[in-house]
């Protein structure tokens, strides 16, 4: 839920600061594409410390080498958030970025199944996980294939 919020929270406030006369957020494409590589940087950010062996954990056992899936996951999430924001390379890390949370998906239906922790917290009910991942596919698809409209 905290990516989640932290997307929310982050595209409002580079909105709020390209109305204030920031002229690079003002544009929403722009402050979804920060937004995104905000969401980004958090979730990659549990992926060492000590949400570590909870997302291991969250791998199905038909995946070998957990750890090294989180690890690499984490590293591609970090490359991610910085590509997007490069006009050169946004549409090819929004593409990346897309597969990636398609391919990670089973993963958060094992732990939602087996009601794995996260941070000592349940993990969250698969309904809601869905409707989240949507809106985490949407806004990459569209910070990554929409042209800025400033």
């Amino acid at each position: 839920m905290i990516p989640f919020i932290a997307m929310f929270v982050s595209l409002l406030l580079f909105r709020a600061l390209g109305f204030a006369g920031w002229e690079y957020t003002n544009d929403w494409v722009i402050s979804l594409r920060l937004a995104v590589a905000v969401m980004f940087l958090i979730t990659a950010s549990a992926h060492w410390g000590k949400r570590r062996a909870d997302l291991i954990a969250m791998v199905p056992p038909g995946i070998p080498n957990a750890a090294l899936v989180v690890t690499v996951t984490g590293v591609l999430e970090i490359a991610g958030a910085i590509l997007i924001l490069i006009p050169a390379t946004t549409a090819f890390a929004s593409s990346g970025l897309a597969l990636m949370l398609l391919a990670m998906f089973p993963a958060n239906v094992y732990a939602a199944k087996h009601r794995l922790p996260l941070d000592g917290k349940p993990a969250t009910p698969i309904g809601p996980r869905t409707l989240m991942q949507i809106v985490f596919l949407a806004a990459v698809i569209m910070a990554g294939w929409l042209p800025p409209q400033g």
